[in-house]
């Protein structure tokens, strides 16, 4: 007999979540998403790299070192992020500016994230985002988008994107990514 042999097809399931995301609706059906799937030598590199955040934000950023422990007790984690330089070309001035024009020709902000980019592409990764939080639940998988997942991993060059966000995945008897302490 095996025992408990849910989590061994905790890649698998991970690998349909991010299918989820992959064919999420897009505007204009134009694709600018990119996921991964962290290898355990990665997830200790991303913890690491969100406890670093923590300390250099200072007072107040201590939930990345909560986050980042999430990240180490998860049986997988998965990212889901943004990386584009072209708007839709609607100019509907929901990015701040008149036009796509004006907004292309701004100085890129890097910080947690680099922007400014086209409304239209942070809904797109919203609906990635929910899309693949929907396949997690259906699979039963306990799951969390974090923002400072996201974050940790950018600073660590673990994908090439302007804007992430990480979902860790568990499968254990109670979901350890609410109720935190």
């Amino acid at each position: 007999m095996i025992t408990n042999p849910e989590s061994e097809n905790i890649e698998v399931m991970a690998k349909m979540i991010l299918t989820a995301a992959r064919t999420a609706p897009k505007a204009k059906g134009r694709d600018s998403i990119v996921t991964g799937l962290l290898e355990p030598s990665d997830i200790k590199i991303l913890a690491d790299s969100m406890d670093a955040m923590a300390e250099s934000k200072g007072e107040g950023f201590g939930f990345f070192n909560l986050n980042a422990q999430n990240v180490r007790d998860a049986d997988a984690v998965i990212l889901i992020g943004l990386k584009t330089s072209e708007p839709t070309g609607l100019n509907c001035g929901a990015c701040g500016f008149s036009t796509c024009k004006e907004m292309i020709g701004q100085t890129l902000v890097k910080a947690d994230f680099n922007g400014p980019k086209c409304a239209f592409k942070y809904i797109d990764l919203g609906i990635a985002l929910g899309s693949a939080a929907a396949k997690a639940k259906d699979l039963c998988i306990d799951n969390r988008i974090m923002y400072t997942i996201g974050a940790g991993a950018l600073a660590a060059g673990l994908l090439d994107a302007d804007i992430a966000c990480g979902i860790p995945l568990s499968v254990k008897g109670k979901n350890i990514f609410f109720d935190r302490k």
